[in-house]
């Protein structure tokens, strides 16, 4: 997460310089790329959780650090949302 969070203050640093179109384009790949890492830590805990319940040779210590990384991943992914609809509220509450 911390490497995809990198690169992605990498593309912003170059989005400055390019134009409005590549810039959309290039957040619309950020979004569409998060929401699949979500989705990849959301399967790894269930695949985990589903192999413990099984019986399956699993390490509970791995069960639940990866159920702890979805937890938090699925957290952030919230708590982006609730700000970027704050933002959103609150340019429709501006003047023009």
């Amino acid at each position: 997460m911390i490497n995809g969070i990198s690169n992605q203050i990498a593309i912003a640093k170059t989005a400055a310089s390019t134009s409005t179109g590549q810039t959309t384009q290039q957040f619309s790949t950020f979004l569409k790329d998060s929401i699949n890492e979500l989705n990849n830590t959301q399967r790894a805990s269930d695949i985990a959780t589903e192999k413990l319940a099984k019986g399956e040779n699993v390490e509970i210590q791995d069960v639940m650090i990866t159920a702890q990384k979805a937890s938090i991943t699925m957290q952030t992914a919230l708590e982006i949302r609730n700000k970027a609809v704050e933002a959103y509220q609150e340019m429709m509450r501006m003047q023009m």
